[in-house]
């Protein structure tokens, strides 16, 4: 029984079209359908039915999609215990938060180094919703970014790391004596992530169209406009605190606590290589060695 044939299964299976699976896959739609066949005639059983409304799993189908799932991440596993991944070359695609990158690209990429040095890597820094596409139409290979609520049955998905995040505003701006209700603050601009990241959504519920809200995509960009009074900021604690301690910027006590920011590392259900999952234990294992001041 060959992994290529378990991960077209699974492929096929997550996105309901064999041409779909064949255009992701990068393979022919008859190489798609002789694999599933020849997987169809080693179990013995029919795994899909098509019709009308597209191709769906057969009840045993459904049933061996687990078991397909658990087979490709234990040949994972065994081929990272041989150590072949270590002796893998090409190049690995990995798309992350602007905020991990500020923080942690400089550690992880020294590590992955040591780790992989057949391994060359093509970094690209994005928001949490284009990087998940970017993941399912396989533009990349792993992600490392903001976690969204809801499941994502395509791809696996595991913890990675949160932090506090903080309101903070000009040197010299915050002129209140207590804490900033959400009307004082909806009084100026509020700086923000982009439209459609789990940051946008947070301060779209807290604000519910009192306040103007400006977004930026690059960390250092929304830092910058901070400093220079063009608004209000919630940012990662992390990414503030030097500002914070050289005066640049100053904390703002609000009168409701703002939520942590939850970070992630995904990939593909249906993933070949064991590399991805491998660099993010290897990111989540750097991150939490070497805590950051908060």
């Amino acid at each position: 029984m060959r992994i290529r044939n378990l991960s077209s299964f699974v492929k096929v299976a997550r996105l309901g079209s064999f041409r779909a699976a064949s255009a992701q896959l990068h393979v022919s739609q008859p190489a798609i359908s002789a694999r599933i066949n020849t997987l169809e005639d080693e179990l013995g059983v029919s795994l899909f039915r098509r019709g009308k409304s597209g191709t769906q799993l057969t009840e045993k189908g459904s049933k061996l999609l687990v078991y397909a799932e658990k087979l490709i991440a234990v040949c994972h596993e065994m081929k990272a215990e041989a150590g072949q991944v270590q002796q893998q070359k090409g190049s690995l695609r990995i798309g992350i938060a602007d905020t991990l990158a500020h923080l942690w690209l400089p550690p992880l990429l020294q590590q992955w180094q040591q780790q992989h040095p057949q391994i060359s890597f093509e970094l690209t820094s994005d928001v949490t919703p284009i990087l998940t596409k970017q993941l399912q139409n396989h533009q990349i290979d792993l992600a490392l970014m903001v976690a969204e609520q809801g499941t994502n049955n395509a791809l696996v998905t595991q913890a990675l790391c949160s932090y506090p995040q903080v309101w903070v505003i000009e040197a010299g701006g915050n002129n209140l004596d207590g804490p900033w209700g959400i009307s004082d603050m909806a009084c100026k601009p509020i700086l923000s992530f982009p439209r459609d990241t789990a940051p946008w959504h947070y301060l779209q519920q807290l604000f519910k169209n009192q306040a103007v809200i400006h977004t930026a995509s690059s960390v250092a960009s929304l830092i910058n406009l901070a400093v220079r009074g063009l608004g209000i900021a919630l940012l990662p604690l992390p990414l503030v605190i030097d500002h914070l301690n050289n005066g640049s910027l100053e904390r703002i006590e609000s009168e409701i606590e703002p939520l942590s920011l939850e970070f992630c590392s995904s990939w593909r259900v249906d993933e070949e290589s064991a590399l991805p999952n491998l660099l993010a234990d290897s990111a989540k294992q750097v991150i939490a060695k070497e805590p950051l001041n908060q």
